[in-house]
């Protein structure tokens, strides 16, 4: 088996993987309730499709300056996917939305949404 096409067939697999991480994301962000679980699901899903894009194209680009570009991207997303949500979270927070909470009698909370005032 010829190596380069070890390598096409490795990039390739991470390439649609990624994909698919990246639309369940975007299925998340459609079927989930809440706003927070909303954002849970697209920083956690396509931040790992994402990385897995990025590497399926290192593995294309070979090593080369495209190779150093995509790793400075990589890192770039790294650092700012949680940290902007992290800052989204506490934005809303402050706000006053509050997170669904579950149906529990002994806290008398209820299945309902609060808006920000």
């Amino acid at each position: 088996m010829n190596p380069d096409s070890v390598i096409d067939a490795a990039s390739w697999i991470l390439i649609v993987l990624g994909s698919g991480f990246c639309v369940i994301g975007a299925l998340g962000l459609l079927r989930m309730p809440d706003f927070y679980t909303r954002m849970h699901a697209a920083s956690l899903v396509d931040t790992l499709g994402a990385w897995l894009l990025l590497l399926g194209m290192m593995l294309q680009a070979g090593f080369s300056l495209v190779t150093v570009k995509l790793i400075f991207v990589a890192m770039l997303l790294f650092f700012t996917g949680p940290t902007a949500t992290h800052a989204l979270a506490r934005a809303a927070r402050a706000r006053g939305l509050e997170p669904m909470a579950k149906d529990n009698p002994e806290s008398g909370q209820t299945d309902e949404r609060q808006t920000p005032s």
